[in-house]
């Protein structure tokens, strides 16, 4: 093959028609190629298509033959005209010498060639060799989350955290998000939070609950994201999402199946910024709340072509809530009868009501463990708890048998919110770098709480729902042996009123030792998590846990039960690891007992007084760990990737 010297760009498809004048060649052996940062990268080999008529291209092959005796002249003269280098034209010939192909040839050096003035440029620099700049693509997909709460429109715990933030950050990453939740008023204050949501002026009829139930959608478009509130009178009353001072709402199937009829409308409806998400979505589907979704897209909507490139993925935030309810209701889902295996849910003998009861229920969160196209935990140990016996609430063999697309990704925590550097809550902000502030929190928190202020004292704190779960039956039963000790308690949180009451009996006995707060106040959470030493979580299961990043974030050393995203987040401190420095952020602790809780704690109270070096390598470890939503978000784009790969689910 020979190579020509192309020093007239002529943007055109080699034909009969093309005339020696149009192009001027002269031969070389050296290629190179002139880069220009906002031109082409990489210019590709290309065939040209010739085609022929008569023998007018023979005239053209014959005024590109040269003489070989004056090639070394030539190359010389190329030397001398280094500014006036062009493009180089390949000419390919067959065994007779007859002019096959011409293309365009990648040299050694850089070469760009202008598209819009279609003329060489000249490099800036001939000896700099510029590598080829490799140009990653992300995927981008729209994104639809469907839920019972998000805050700050509708928040009691970490679902409302998860669903405020999670969609802020991956519609930051360039993703389309829509969040879909219930309108809710209560007529308090907290329904203010609604005032930028405007009606969109779109009714949908709903077919539920033998007959049509009409919903309205209220949008706020805000922080990137579009904010889709689900409006019905059944979600105007007093009380929280779920329920009020009496329990949980007697219609929660009625609302949240509204909620899944109207999240599976809302792509193909709304045109939210001119046009609608369409049916290639990918649906997060969060607790049985919203579970019907899925079920809904297997049973009512790919069977008859929609949706059939969306996606379904199941996040199970606490798996002890299943939204199970008699059998007789499932008429009222608005599902086909051939469905009904889905959700189908038999009790155990020991726990039905009566000997005649055949403990039929339906189990929406079932329903949605079977037919969603991938399950999301909220820590890898929470994914493994529910396929054991004692952390499966009856699915363990179910989420067992679909183990393969289970996986777990712990939550992260709003770092802009909660930062000891800038927090307005507390009077003394500090960082890993300085810790002088943390002391000036623990003595505001203390005066603010009426305790003795004593800077040397360990400080023990707890932030938490009153209830079994979180272990509190383990807190008042430790509290006598462990105010024995020189140390001080502060307990913030509301729940089972035998447990407030017992607070309230505490904070009298130990009067210079014990504080409970009954009730939750936010400013006063973010002053207890920066002013303790040590913050307890003794929880019987834990799916991730917000309490323990907050501590971490803010220097308190977490005393936690090894469970679920316990465990996963809080590394158990070994003093001898990391060549004698030591490593950990705070102690676990197991099995679930008083005594080895009280070991733990006592083990870290000794640390505090005794190893103030090692305490504060604790505390810059913890403040130093990575638990933003971004890192989560990565995570997150990694399954979607995996269920897009896949074909829809079919049970």
């Amino acid at each position: 093959m020979e190579s020509l010297y192309l020093t007239r760009v002529m943007s055109c498809k080699l034909s009969v028609n093309i005339s020696v004048k149009a192009c001027n060649f002269r031969p070389i052996r050296q290629l190179g190629f002139i880069h220009q940062s906002h031109l082409l990268r990489k210019l590709t080999v290309v065939r040209s298509d010739i085609t022929r008529n008569g023998n007018e291209f023979d005239d053209f092959a014959d005024g590109l033959h040269f003489n070989s005796d004056s090639l070394d002249e030539d190359e010389e003269k190329v030397k001398e005209e280094e500014e006036n280098r062009g493009v180089l034209l390949g000419i390919d010939r067959d065994e007779s010498g007859s002019v096959i192909a011409l293309h365009l040839i990648p040299p050694s050096g850089e070469v760009a060639i202008d598209s819009d003035q279609d003329e060489a440029a000249e490099p800036e620099d001939k000896d700099e060799v510029i590598e080829e700049e490799k140009i990653q693509t992300r995927v981008t997909y729209n994104i639809v989350f469907v839920t019972a709460e998000a805050a700050p429109y509708s928040k009691t715990g970490g679902l409302g955290d998860v669903c405020g933030s999670l969609p802020v950050v991956l519609a930051g990453r360039g993703h389309r998000v829509m969040v879909v939740s219930p309108r809710y008023l209560n007529g308090t204050s907290t329904d203010k939070k609604f005032a930028g949501a405007f009606d969109l002026d779109r009714r949908i009829k709903v077919h539920c609950f033998e007959g049509e139930q009409e919903v309205a959608f209220f949008h706020e478009y805000k922080n990137g994201v579009d904010w889709v509130f689900v409006d019905h009178p059944s979600y105007h009353r007093p009380g929280n999402p779920y329920g009020d001072g009496h329990g949980a709402f007697g219609d929660n199937q009625f609302r949240f199946t509204l909620l899944c009829h109207a999240a599976c409308e809302a792509p193909l409806v709304l045109p939210l910024g001119g046009y609608t998400y369409g049916g290639k979505c990918l649906f997060l589907v969060n607790d049985w709340h919203a579970g019907l979704v899925p079920v809904l897209l297997a049973s009512k909507y790919r069977p008859y072509g929609t949706y059939k490139d969306a996606r379904s993925i199941l996040v199970i935030h606490n798996l002890g809530h299943q939204g199970v309810e008699p059998a007789v209701t499932y008429k009222n889902l608005g599902l086909p009868p051939e469905w009904y295996g889905a959700l189908e849910w038999v009790f155990p003998t020991w726990a039905r009501t009566h000997a005649l009861d055949p403990g039929e229920a339906v189990n929406i969160l079932k329903g949605a463990i079977v037919t969603a196209d991938r399950i999301l935990t909220v820590s890898k140990g929470y994914a493994w708890e529910i396929t054991t016996v004692e952390g499966g609430y009856g699915l363990n063999e179910l989420l067992s048998s679909r183990r393969i697309v289970l996986n777990g990704i712990v939550n992260g925590i709003d770092v802009s919110e909660w930062d000891p550097s800038s927090d307005d809550h507390i009077v003394s902000h500090y960082s890993a770098d300085d810790l002088s502030g943390k002391a000036q929190c623990k003595t505001a928190l203390q005066k603010e709480l009426g305790l003795p202020i004593r800077p040397e004292c360990p400080l023990i704190g707890f932030i938490g729902r009153l209830d079994y779960q979180k272990g509190i039956d383990l807190i008042r039963w430790g509290i006598p042996e462990l105010m024995g000790d020189d140390v001080q308690f502060v307990m913030l949180g509301s729940g089972d009123p035998l447990y407030e009451d017992w607070m309230r009996a505490a904070e009298t006995t130990y009067r210079d030792k014990f504080r409970g707060w009954v009730g939750f106040n936010v400013p006063i959470s973010h002053r207890i998590t920066a002013g303790c030493d040590i913050l307890l979580m003794p929880s019987r299961y834990e799916p991730c846990g917000l309490n323990q990043l907050y501590a971490m974030r803010y220097g308190t050393v977490p005393v936690v039960h090894a469970t679920g995203g316990l465990r996963d987040t809080v590394e158990n401190f070994s003093p001898y690891a990391g060549d004698g420095n030591g490593e950990g952020t705070g102690w676990t602790f197991s099995p679930l007992a008083k005594e080895s809780m009280l070991q733990a704690l006592r083990t870290a109270i000794m640390t505090y007084r005794d190893h103030k070096s090692t305490w504060e390598a604790l505390m810059r470890r913890g403040m130093l760990r990575d638990f933003t939503w971004e890192t989560a978000a990565i995570q997150y784009e990694q399954v979607f990737e995996w269920a897009c790969i896949d074909p829809p689910y079919i049970p």
